[in-house]
């Protein structure tokens, strides 16, 4: 059951509106469910031959006490508040709407029950999922009510009322979420033929212009190349002190540009908000990333490579109990917003619902106090600076790579945030991870297609070697008894293709393993196979003949102890000289 309150200044307006056709002709059989007095007014307009004459009577009923205060009573003096329950509950009766209006209405303060001096509200319905409570703002005593967190009230009521009423619950919100769109602004979306509000479009726009950036004039210069109008606010000083934002050709009725602040936007994108984000996750300035791998790969798949060992670390960082990976978060968030926008068009709908789902997920109560994004901010600059995907060759396979990690990351951040009772963050990660496998299962259709095909035309006694490691490491993965595959021909074609570059498979297959858990990945033979390539700095696009390991790094050997704890730090070959981001993950 979701309230959704506001005010405003037209008692009659209102009225008009809710008992008329409405925009789209959706408004049927308009009539009264509650009121203040149980009967008033007599006739419902509703009901009556001519609903002009008692809507005007029932405005100047409401508006009776207002007129009584004059200039004491507020400008904006009419409260609205429409209660509409969830796709696929029951139908209420009049009777339980009445109720539901009786307990909001008590909740908020409107009219406490047994208060004489209560506000007067009415409650209108004309659709069979929701109801219009409407109250004007003054008490039979004159004074104005005190409606201190009237929604964040109303919210808590309806929590009550859905289990009570045995309806679909709810997560509860914590004060943490976006802005919604108005109703004005959903109207004019659809008036205007726009697939959504401006609000949400320049939301997603600032994020993305805020992934990764350098400094506070990189985050305006990426608004404008966005086509966004920006305004900033300046101080005497010259100093910003804010911003706002606006889209070309959204204008108001006096054709003026309709600009919204970046804290209307979400509570993280107000300037000093986003001051804080680039002071706490500065991203490193000088040389591009050394991910390793071919010289002729393309930059979109050498820094997806390199972001995938950096998504791994903070995936070990959100299963631990620590409230400082919080900022993790919020660095995924920009490194999902930095796919998003580079992603060919087949994945490109899908990470963008990720990233915009995930987005739930960056807010909470939880503050780090060790906010250390510079990783994943610096992963995600590099995604960004190196342009476009392809989707094909290895720009696809290290993005089948990367994707399959973040499945796993957001996951993570699902459990993270379930443990503190962050019903609506933990929902929010549950979704994104879905939209991540689908995309994920796009990306890695081909190269797993390749790797499939390889491994099945392996000479017999190289497959019944490779898949003899693969029982005595994951004796319940992926191999029956009798020594048959299912599902592991990828693996196996990696697994012969690193011992020819020069590895260990066993050593290199259990430190894959030892990485993190794989309890939660949907198929452990594929995570799996892009934990190897990658370990190995085997081409994430397995058509291309693996070499040996270039200079300055040395096989895996196998360890001394093999019954190493399953999370036990480990050291994957890499080059002689490394990069922060091309480390691989450490507990």
């Amino acid at each position: 059951m979701v309230p959704d309150i506001g005010r405003g200044s037209r008692t009659h307006g209102l009225l008009v509106y809710l008992y008329g056709p409405g925009r789209r002709e959706e408004h049927t059989d308009a009539h009264l469910v509650g009121s203040w007095d149980g009967f008033a007014p007599d006739p419902d307009p509703g009901r009556d031959t001519d609903p002009q004459v008692t809507l005007a009577r029932l405005t100047a009923a409401l508006d009776l006490r207002v007129k009584q205060a004059g200039d004491r009573a507020p400008a904006k003096h009419v409260w609205h508040c429409s209660v509409r329950t969830a796709p696929g509950d029951r139908r209420l009766s009049d009777e339980e709407w009445n109720a539901v209006a009786q307990r909001i209405v008590h909740a908020t303060g409107i009219a406490p029950d047994g208060d004489p001096d209560g506000c007067r509200w009415i409650a209108v319905r004309h659709a069979e999922d929701h109801i219009h409570i409407v109250a004007t703002l003054v008490r039979g005593d004159l004074r104005n009510p005190r409606l201190n967190y009237d929604f964040n009230k109303a919210q808590v009521e309806c929590r009550r009322i859905e289990k009570e009423m045995g309806l679909r619950r709810l997560n509860a919100g914590d004060g943490t979420a976006a802005k919604n769109p108005t109703s004005a602004e959903r109207f004019k979306a659809e008036r205007t033929g726009r697939p959504e509000t401006s609000r949400e479009t320049l939301r997603e726009a600032v994020r993305q212009a805020i992934a990764g950036a350098d400094d506070e004039k990189e985050f305006f210069t990426r608004l404008r190349e966005a086509g966004l109008r920006v305004k900033v606010r300046h101080a005497p000083s010259g100093d910003a002190l804010g911003y706002n934002v606006a889209l070309p050709g959204d204008r108001n009725r006096h054709g003026e540009p309709v600009w919204y602040p970046g804290s209307k936007l979400a509570p993280d994108l107000s300037l000093p908000k986003i001051r804080l984000r680039l002071a706490d996750g500065t991203a490193e300035r000088a040389t591009p990333s050394a991910a390793g791998g071919r010289p002729d790969w393309s930059p979109p798949a050498r820094e997806r490579r390199s972001a995938t060992g950096i998504a791994e670390r903070a995936a070990v960082l959100l299963d631990g109990d620590d409230d400082d990976a919080a900022a993790q978060l919020v660095g995924v968030g920009e490194l999902l917003d930095a796919v998003a926008q580079t992603s060919p068009v087949a994945t490109r709908a899908e990470l963008a619902a990720a990233a915009r789902a995930f987005e739930r997920a960056t807010r909470s109560h939880v503050r780090a106090e060790r906010a250390d994004t510079r990783a994943l901010r610096s992963a995600a600059r590099g995604i960004v600076q190196a342009g476009g995907s392809l989707g094909r060759g290895e720009d696809g396979g290290t993005t089948a790579m990367l994707l399959s990690t973040l499945v796993l990351v957001t996951l993570a951040a699902a459990r993270w945030h379930s443990a503190r009772g962050h019903a609506q963050q933990a929902h929010a990660s549950r979704q994104a991870a879905e939209h991540l496998r689908t995309a994920y299962r796009q990306a890695a259709a081909t190269p797993m297609r390749v790797l499939h095909d390889q491994g099945r035309a392996l000479p017999e006694a190289q497959r019944r070697t490779h898949e003899a490691t693969l029982r005595a490491a994951l004796p319940e993965q992926g191999v029956r008894a009798d020594g048959m595959p299912t599902k592991i021909d990828a693996l196996v074609a990696t697994l012969a293709q690193a011992e020819q570059a020069g590895h260990d498979p066993e050593a290199l297959l259990q430190q894959a393993i030892d990485m993190r858990e794989l309890d939660t990945a949907e198929d452990v033979n594929d995570v799996l196979v892009w934990r190897l390539r990658r370990l190995a700095q085997l081409p994430a696009h397995p058509s291309e003949a693996p070499r040996r390991p270039q200079a300055g790094t040395r096989p895996t050997k196998t360890p001394a102890n093999r019954t190493s704890k399953r999370n036990a730090p480990t050291v994957a070959p890499r080059p002689a000289v490394s990069d922060p981001r091309s480390r691989p993950p450490r507990r």
